[in-house]
C-alpha cells in the first residue's frame, strides 16, 4: 500500500465524493424508501469511478476491459433501480400524505381568515407599482386549493403575495400561471419561490422585466471574441507543433486539423446547451468565447435570454453542454492513448500526465510502462482530448453562472450556490498565490469575479427541486471535474511509474 502523504490528492477526491453522497443521502432519506432508491441510483453512477481511483491509489491498475465492466455493471444497476422506483408506487403514498397535510392546513387557515383580511387591509396603504385594477384581478387567481394569499407587499415593479401553498407545488404553479395568462396574456409573469421566512411566496412582475435580447454592440463584441479565439487557437496549435503561427502564416494548413478538432469540442458544447434549451423553449444568447494563449480558448459565456421555467430545465440545459463536450473529449483522449506509439506526432514530457488524476490514471492503464520514460510519444488526439476535458472541467466549477454554478443552483438552491461561488473564488485565490507560474487560476478568478459571479435568475417555479436522478448526474459531473483539475503529487506519480 502506498504511503498516506503520497496518496493525499486521490484520497481527497474520494473523500469529497463520499461527502457529496452523504449530503445526497440526508436529502433523500426524508422521502422514505422512494428517496433512498433514488439516492442509490446516484451511487451506482459514481461507484465505478470510486473503485477505479481507489484501486489506482493502491497501485492496482484496471485494464480497459475492467473499466468497461465496471461501467456496464453500473448502468445495468442504474436501469434496474429505475424500474424499481417506477414499480414501488411510493408516489401515491406521498400524494396521500400531502393531501392529508393540506386538509389539516385548510382547517387551520379557515380560522385565520379574519386575521388575513385584516392583514390585507393593513397593507392596502402600501404603494404597489401594479395598477389597482390589475392588482384586484391578480388577487382573484388565488384560491383555497392552490395558494391562499394573506399579504401583499410592493416589490420592484410588481408585488409579493405572502400566504400558504395549499396544493401540490407543480400543479398549483401550473393552475396559477394559466389563470394569470388567461386574464392578462403576456403582461405579467408569476414566480413561485421560497421567501425570507422559508415559506412559499408568489411574486408577480411585469413582462418588461424579462431578460433582454443581445444588443447589436454585444453581438459585435461576440464576433470580435470569436475571431480572436480562432487566432489564439491557431497560435496554441502552432506552439504544440513547434513553431509560432504569427511568424509563420504560410504554415497555417499544418494547424488546421488540430484546431478544427478543438473547435469540434467547443461547438459540441454549445450545441448541447441549445438542443436542450430549445426543448424547454428557452432562448440563449450568442456565445461569447474566451480566447487564451495557453490552449486557444476556455470555452464561451452564454446568457439566458428568456425566463427559466423550472429548476429541472436549468439543470438540464447547464449539464447538456459539458456532457456533450466532455464525452467527445473523453472519447478523443481514449482513442488517442490507444493509437499512441513510439514515433507518434507529439513528444510530451511525462509531467504532462501528472497534471490530472483522471488523465494520468487513464494514461497509466493504457500506456503502462511507457510512462516511466522522460518523454512519451502520443497521438494528437490525446492532447486534444486532454485539452477538451480541461476546458469542460473549468466550466463545471461550481460558481455563479458557470455551468457548474447553474447545476448547483438547480439541485441545491440559491443559498448553497452563493456559498460554493465564494468557496470557489477563495480556492482559486489560494492556488494563484501558491502557483504564481500558472496563470489559469487567476484568469478564472477574474472571469468569475467580474463576469460570472451573479447567480441565474430564479426559475418561474423555484420550489420544485430536481429529482435525485438529476442530482446523481450532477454529482458525477462535479466529481469528474475535480478528478480532471486536481494534479497527481510528484511522490504519488513516481510511485505509480508516471515519470522517470
Amino acid at each position: 500500500m502506498l504511503n498516506t502523504p503520497e496518496t493525499t490528492t486521490i484520497l481527497i477526491v474520494i473523500l469529497v465524493a463520499f461527502a457529496l453522497l452523504a449530503w445526497g443521502y440526508n436529502r433523500a432519506k426524508g422521502y422514505g424508501k422512494l428517496g433512498k432508491l433514488a439516492w442509490l441510483q446516484s451511487v451506482s453512477l459514481m461507484t465505478p469511478w470510486l473503485i477505479f481511483f481507489g484501486l489506482f491509489a493502491l497501485g492496482i491498475y484496471l485494464n480497459i476491459v475492467g473499466i468497461l465492466f465496471l461501467l456496464v455493471t453500473s448502468i445495468v444497476f442504474y436501469i434496474y433501480l429505475g424500474r424499481k422506483l417506477r414499480t414501488e408506487g411510493q408516489d401515491v403514498v406521498l400524494r396521500e400524505q400531502a393531501a392529508q397535510r393540506i386538509e389539516e392546513e385548510e382547517t387551520r387557515q379557515a380560522k385565520k381568515t379574519d386575521i388575513s383580511q385584516a392583514s390585507e387591509s393593513k397593507n392596502a396603504g402600501d404603494v404597489i407599482p401594479i395598477p389597482e385594477e390589475d392588482l384586484q384581478s391578480i388577487r382573484s387567481i388565488f384560491s383555497i386549493d392552490t395558494f391562499f394569499a394573506t399579504e401583499t407587499i410592493s416589490y420592484q415593479e410588481g408585488a409579493i403575495f405572502r400566504g400558504n401553498l395549499r396544493g401540490e407545488t407543480e400543479e398549483s404553479y401550473q393552475r396559477l400561471s394559466e389563470k394569470l395568462k388567461a386574464t392578462f396574456g403576456d403582461k405579467y409573469r408569476l414566480f413561485l419561490v421560497e421567501g425570507t421566512e422559508s415559506k412559499p411566496v408568489v411574486i408577480i412582475l411585469p413582462s418588461s422585466d424579462d431578460p433582454q435580447p443581445t444588443t447589436l454592440l454585444q453581438k459585435n463584441l461576440a464576433l470580435v471574441l470569436f475571431v480572436a479565439t480562432i487566432l489564439t487557437t491557431l497560435e496554441a496549435t502552432s506552439i504544440l507543433l513547434g513553431f509560432d503561427f504569427f511568424n509563420n502564416w504560410n504554415r497555417y494548413q499544418e494547424t488546421l486539423p488540430i484546431s478544427l478538432a478543438l473547435w469540434g469540442v467547443f461547438i459540441s458544447h454549445e450545441i448541447g446547451h441549445r438542443i436542450v434549451a430549445k426543448r424547454y423553449d428557452i432562448k440563449m444568447s450568442v456565445p461569447f468565447f474566451l480566447p487564451t494563449w495557453q490552449i486557444g480558448s476556455f470555452g464561451a459565456i452564454t446568457r439566458f435570454e428568456s425566463l427559466i421555467p423550472t429548476r429541472n430545465a436549468l439543470f438540464d440545459v447547464a449539464l447538456a453542454g459539458p456532457a456533450a463536450g466532455g464525452i467527445i473529449s473523453f472519447i478523443l483522449l481514449i482513442v488517442g492513448l490507444v493509437l499512441s506509439h513510439p514515433g507518434s506526432l507529439f513528444q510530451v514530457p511525462t509531467q504532462f500526465f501528472q497534471g490530472s488524476i483522471l488523465v494520468g490514471s487513464l494514461a497509466k492503464v493504457i500506456l503502462g510502462g511507457q510512462l516511466e520514460n522522460t518523454i512519451v510519444d502520443v497521438h494528437p488526439l490525446t492532447v486534444i482530448g486532454w485539452l477538451g476535458l480541461v476546458i469542460t472541467a473549468l466550466n463545471l466549477m461550481p460558481a455563479g453562472q458557470l455551468d457548474g454554478g447553474r447545476i448547483i443552483q438547480a439541485i441545491y438552491g440559491r443559498k448553497t450556490a452563493r456559498r460554493t461561488t465564494i468557496i470557489t473564488l477563495v480556492i482559486l485565490g489560494i492556488v494563484t498565490i501558491f502557483s504564481p507560474a500558472n496563470p489559469i487560476p487567476l484568469y478564472w478568478a477574474v472571469v468569475i469575479l467580474f463576469l460570472q459571479r451573479d447567480l441565474e435568475r430564479p426559475s418561474l417555479n423555484e420550489l420544485t427541486e430536481p429529482d435525485d436522478t438529476r442530482a446523481g448526474w450532477g454529482l458525477l459531473a462535479l466529481f469528474l471535474m475535480l478528478a480532471t483539475l486536481i494534479p497527481l503529487s510528484p511522490g504519488l506519480a513516481g510511485r505509480l511509474g508516471i515519470g522517470g
